[in-house]
């Protein structure tokens, strides 16, 4: 016998660092699940990322259980980590935060191809280049 869905929801967190605080708590607790539980078994597998910002599904049932998907690490974090820098520009436009190569988008858009909608690496590295450069960081030739 299947479960009854209850809800979903989608956050983004610190691969092997979450606690019960904001905004794990109120957003599993309103829905009833033992938040603890959650935490333990998401730390667990996200251990290896040392707090890479990773997006998880999470799939609520009526009887409180849970299950949840894990994502790659955000295009915004791999992007900052090839650019070595701690956030974006203010004014992309304007500003430039930082640059990185080509074969720096390359492998991340490689690394986040299972999460995009699309096959192409081609077609995935336009997409991390279009979030690149909202975030001010130019793609230079290597």
């Amino acid at each position: 016998m299947e479960k009854e869905f209850l809800t979903t929801l989608k956050l983004q967190l610190p691969g092997g660092y979450v606690t019960p605080a904001p905004p794990v708590g109120p957003a599993l607790g309103q829905h009833g699940v033992n938040i603890g539980q959650f935490c333990y078994q998401f730390n667990e597998r996200t251990q290896e990322l040392n707090g890479a910002d990773v997006s998880v599904v999470i799939t609520v049932y009526n009887d409180k259980s849970f299950s949840f998907i894990i994502k790659q690490p955000t295009a915004v974090y791999l992007l900052k980590q090839a650019a070595e820098i701690s956030r974006g520009s203010g004014q992309p436009n304007k500003d430039v935060a930082g640059f990185i190569t080509r074969e720096q988008l390359e492998r991340i858009a490689e690394t986040k191809m299972p999460d995009l909608n699309t096959k192409s690496l081609e077609a995935a590295m336009r997409i991390i280049a279009g979030t690149a450069r909202s975030m001010g960081i130019k793609i230079v030739l290597s």
